[in-house]
C-alpha cells in the first residue's frame, strides 16, 4: 500500500521543461522535479546562467539538459520547442516560471515597465504553454504549472503592475483548465509566497520589512525555495490526476490570516 500510493508521484521517465530556471525558485523547481525521477530541460535567455545551473544539477547526478529562447519572442519559442521534440522527445511537464519584477508607485510606472512586466510574466505563460500544449494535446496527456504569487490574491504599494500580470495567470490558469483538460492535459499553478530569492532582494536586506513579514505570516519566517518543491512534483505526478484550474498557495499561512 505504502510503494503504491508513493509510485504515483515518481516522475521517472518524464521530461519536465522549467522556464526561467537559471537561478532562484526556478532552479530550486528543477532540481526538485529531477530528484523525484524527471529528466529537466533548464531554460533562461542566455547561455552562461543556464550554463552554471545545468553544472550544478549535473554535478549531483541529475538528468538535466537546456533549451535557450526568451519566453516574450512568440516565433522563437515555438521553433524551440518544435526542435526540441524533435531532437529530445515530449515535454511531459512544463512550469512557467519566468518572471521579473519593477518597483515604482502607480503614478509614476512607466509605460515601458508596464509593458515588460506584461511581457514576461503573463505574455511569456502564454506563448510557452500554447507551445508545448500543442504537443500535449496531439498526445493526449501533459502537466502545466504556472508561477503565480501570493500577489494573484494580495495588492501592495510599488507593484500593482506585477499584481496585475499574477492575478491574469491565475485565471489564465483556469482558461487552459477550461479548453484542455478534456484532452487529458492538467492546468494548475502555485502561488508562493515570500520566498528569499534575487527577485526580492530589495526586500530581504530591508530589515523593516522582513520584521512585518515575520509578524505578518503565520510561520513566521521567510520561505526556503525547497520548500515549493513539494507542490511542484504533487502538480507534475499522477497524484494530481483529477486536480485542474486550481492555485495552491504556499505561503506560511500568509493569505489565510489577518
Amino acid at each position: 500500500m505504502t510503494d503504491g500510493l508513493l509510485e504515483l508521484f515518481n516522475l521517472a521517465g518524464r521530461r519536465a521543461l522549467i522556464t526561467g530556471s537559471g537561478r532562484g525558485i526556478g532552479l530550486a523547481l528543477a532540481r526538485g522535479l529531477a530528484r523525484a525521477g524527471a529528466a529537466v530541460a533548464i531554460n533562461a535567455r542566455d547561455r552562461d546562467s543556464a550554463r552554471t545551473a545545468l553544472s550544478a544539477l549535473r554535478e549531483e547526478g541529475l538528468d538535466a539538459t537546456a533549451v535557450l529562447f526568451d519566453v516574450t519572442k512568440a516565433d522563437d519559442v515555438a521553433a524551440a520547442i518544435d526542435a526540441f521534440e524533435a531532437q529530445s522527445g515530449p515535454i511531459d511537464i512544463l512550469v512557467n516560471n519566468a518572471g521579473i519584477q519593477r518597483r515604482a508607485q502607480l503614478e509614476s510606472f512607466s509605460a515601458h515597465d508596464w509593458s515588460e512586466i506584461m511581457s514576461v510574466n503573463l505574455d511569456g505563460v502564454f506563448h510557452v504553454s500554447q507551445a508545448v500544449a500543442r504537443h500535449m494535446l496531439r498526445r493526449g496527456r501533459g502537466k502545466i504549472i504556472n508561477v503565480c504569487s501570493v500577489q494573484s490574491e494580495l495588492a501592495r504599494p510599488s507593484i500593482a503592475p506585477y499584481a496585475a500580470a499574477k492575478g491574469a495567470v491565475r485565471m489564465l490558469t483556469k482558461g487552459m483548465c477550461a479548453d484542455w483538460a478534456r484532452h487529458g492535459i492538467q492546468v494548475n499553478a502555485i502561488a508562493p509566497g515570500y520566498f528569499a530569492t534575487d527577485l526580492n532582494r530589495t526586500l530581504v536586506d530591508d530589515p523593516e520589512f522582513s520584521a512585518w513579514l515575520y509578524k505578518r505570516t503565520p510561520a513566521g519566517r521567510w520561505g526556503d525555495v525547497d520548500e515549493l518543491c513539494g507542490a511542484a512534483v504533487f502538480l507534475a505526478s499522477n497524484a494530481s490526476s483529477f486536480v485542474n484550474g486550481q492555485t495552491l498557495f504556499v505561503d506560511g499561512g500568509l493569505t489565510s490570516v489577518v
